[in-house]
């Protein structure tokens, strides 16, 4: 049968348009996203950042070359958990609270607030987390009632009190972890060197804990303490698979990406080099730096195997890989200046938990081909807050309406270099007693003193800083990165600008529910 002419240019009208709409609304390709958090690791520890490094890290040393190091990147706070909630929530964490999650310990997340994976969550994303939590559970409503007398046990040379494994009704759902932010999956072992130690998988242990752990041994581990607090324990829990277990994990959830239909977000937590440092056979003696700098080898190997996961399936080249750490190092890292003349915090004063740079001056790397200019690096102030942001804006999400926060916008820094400056100001802390602010190159500190972390005594008469007998302390960076001079008493102006500054920014009301 024939089609009449008429007919032929209403179907050829009708394809023309339909023709313009799918140009005029093209599809986005979102890009997929792995944020590496690495566990106490120092800005000193990466070759590529400090020469004089004694650990390879040659993963880390190519990731940097094909993307952009930004020098002047920081957490949070100098200790852990308000670090990793400030990177998810966008959100300074001294506004909620300081402290750690301690072990078996309550959600920092308000009912229904805003994070960064619940943000992708609603534009498509696969979200997973792995590894490290940290950020607490509702252990509570797992716990049995009936079960009113906890156990004595020790933490250290101290006598605590613990919830036994018997006390906890081990097959329901665990409460506000991971899923309750807007992950869709979980896999972890929650921390490593708290209860319960059985793996989870999204809200439910894969092994009931059947022991309670009342004194934790104190001699296996490599290097520093074992860290260990007592409570709940699977039998013949293995410390040591913790870290190729997540790997493993990791790796296999790239590769079941490689047919899925949506873009996915991993947010991949490794428990290293965080005490107990325990490196796997396989890998000690691959540094200069004693067992920590071994345990870093092997973070540094389990990022290259998960990349080498993302080439597997072609998605480096559509993947923003961000790598960074939670703090600066451990204490422990004094004594390896000492014996494998190997400085962590290299070049800054302070080590975890300190306010002076080595507490929170962190590494911070970022790759997206074809986007971000590779071996490249940039020198603007940053904080781990304004990942959530700057995510939003590559991804072409969406904040929720009335949404505040203080996170920045640093896309046009990482797409372009720009060096007009995105944040003027940004606030350090760890512990509520002591708090600092940086703007430019000034650096103020509302304390005399801005170690939370005791310093050996054989450092403090080795290295000694010239401080003036002031109650605050001020510093130029520019001049005086390793914060040796108190200069407070030299610009009380400055002094008196900056403490106005730190006043209104305590003030200043940022709510992210």
């Amino acid at each position: 049968m024939k089609i009449s002419a008429y007919y032929y240019l209403i179907m050829l009208v009708g394809l023309t348009a339909c023709q313009e709409q799918i140009k005029s609304t093209p599809q986005v390709n979102k890009p997929n996203i792995i944020i590496f958090y690495a566990d106490d690791m120092g800005f000193g520890d990466l070759q590529i950042q400090n020469p004089q490094s004694k650990i390879p890290t040659p993963h880390l040393n190519q990731l940097a070359k094909e993307g952009l190091i930004m020098t002047d990147a920081h957490s949070s706070s100098g200790v852990c958990t308000p670090s990793r909630y400030a990177l998810l929530s966008g959100r300074y964490h001294w506004r909620d609270f300081n402290d750690i999650v301690h072990a078996m310990g309550e959600s920092v997340f308000k009912e229904n607030q805003v994070t960064l994976p619940k943000i992708l969550n609603n534009n498509g994303y696969n979200t997973a987390a792995i590894g490290k939590w940290h950020l607490g559970w509702n252990w509570e409503a797992i716990r049995k009632k009936e079960i009113t007398q906890k156990v004595k046990a020790k933490h250290g040379k101290k006598e605590v009190e613990v919830w036994p494994a018997l006390a906890y009704d081990w097959g329901k759902s665990i409460p506000k972890g991971p899923l309750s932010i807007g992950f869709d999956s979980y896999f972890g072992d929650g921390t490593i060197n708290f209860p319960p130690y059985t793996w989870i998988e999204d809200d439910k242990v894969k092994e009931i804990p059947t022991l309670t752990l009342q004194h934790p041994k104190e001699d296996f581990a490599l290097e520093g303490n074992w860290e260990l607090r007592p409570g709940p324990a699977v039998k013949d829990w293995d410390f040591y698979k913790v870290l190729p277990t997540v790997t493993r994990k990791a790796v296999t959830f790239i590769k079941n990406q490689e047919k899925a239909k949506a873009p996915f977000f991993l947010y991949m937590a490794f428990p290293s080099p965080h005490a107990p440092i325990i490196p796997n056979e396989e890998f000690r003696g691959k540094s200069k730096a004693g067992p920590y700098g071994d345990f870093v080898y092997q973070t540094d190997d389990a990022v290259g195997r998960i990349l080498e996961a993302l080439k597997a399936i072609n998605a480096d080249e559509n993947t923003i890989v961000i790598f960074t750490s939670d703090n600066g190092s451990e204490r422990y890292a004094y004594e390896r200046i000492k014996n494998y003349n190997h400085d962590s915090s290299h070049p800054f004063r302070g080590v975890k938990r300190d306010i002076y740079e080595g507490g929170h001056h962190v590494p911070f790397i970022v790759k997206w081909p074809k986007h971000i200019e590779p071996g490249t690096t940039s020198n603007q102030l940053f904080s781990q807050i304004d990942i959530l942001n700057t995510l939003v804006s590559l991804t072409n999400s969406e904040l929720p309406d009335g949404f505040q926060h203080d996170s920045y916008n640093f896309s046009d820094v990482w797409l372009t270099n720009t060096v007009e400056p995105i944040r003027e100001i940004m606030v350090h802390n760890t512990w509520s007693s002591k708090y600092a602010i940086r703007k430019g190159d000034w650096l103020y500190i509302n304390n005399k003193d801005g170690y939370h972390t005791r310093i050996p005594k054989w450092f403090d008469e080795g290295q000694r800083f010239n401080t003036a007998k002031d109650t605050i302390q001020l510093f130029n960076l520019k001049d005086d990165v390793g914060q040796n001079t108190n200069l407070a008493s030299q610009y009380p102006e400055k002094v008196n600008e900056l403490s106005a500054a730190l006043l209104d920014e305590q003030k200043r009301e940022t709510f992210g529910d």
